[in-house]
């Protein structure tokens, strides 16, 4: 296929997004000028600690997190976009959101998982444009853990964005 991207070795991506989930750093997608995250009707959440960010956002753009006192949210206008994209680049990029710095959509392709509403359509070409490489074996078995993490939480975690950040985070030791 064409049209595929590669999504690097599959071991050192994974180290490198729970690294990025830990808050270590911030996630290093290709993303190449795609924004389809910004334009898939996404709430973003933002925790009141991000004074920065929230410096930078019109105050009337957002609203308290459902059961989250400690985060807001961001919207999206009418068409669902971010109303921070802003000819198709991020207004505030500097400034954005942890939720924006650490987001990576090729969680969805690493644990198997697709998003089926049709306003994240443009997520779900991306994600299934991605390729991991698998030069070893530890590649392979850590793809199969993540999958089968992914599986194991389908009927307790309903969005399938969670489930496929909660299967690429490490799996909680005793």
């Amino acid at each position: 296929m064409s049209d595929e991207l590669d999504a690097g070795d599959f071991s050192p991506w994974l180290t490198s997004m729970r690294e990025a989930l830990r808050g270590e750093h911030d996630s290093d997608v290709p993303c190449d000028g795609c924004t389809a995250c910004c334009r898939s009707s996404q709430f973003v959440h933002i925790e009141r600690t991000e004074t920065d960010t929230l410096a930078h956002i019109p105050k009337q753009l957002l609203f308290p997190a459902p059961q989250q006192p400690d985060e807001v949210v961001m919207g999206y206008d009418e068409r669902g976009h971010c109303p921070m994209l802003v000819d198709d680049r991020c207004s505030i990029y500097e400034h954005r959101p942890q939720a924006c710095r650490t987001y990576d959509c090729r969680v969805l392709s690493a644990a198997g998982l697709t998003l089926e509403d049709e306003d994240k359509r443009a997520i779900a070409e991306r994600v299934a444009r991605w390729r991991f490489s698998y030069p070893t074996d530890a590649d392979v078995r850590a793809q199969q853990e993540v999958r089968a993490r992914a599986a194991t939480l389908a009927d307790r975690v309903p969005s399938v964005m969670a489930r496929a950040v909660l299967a690429v985070r490490p799996a909680p030791t005793a």
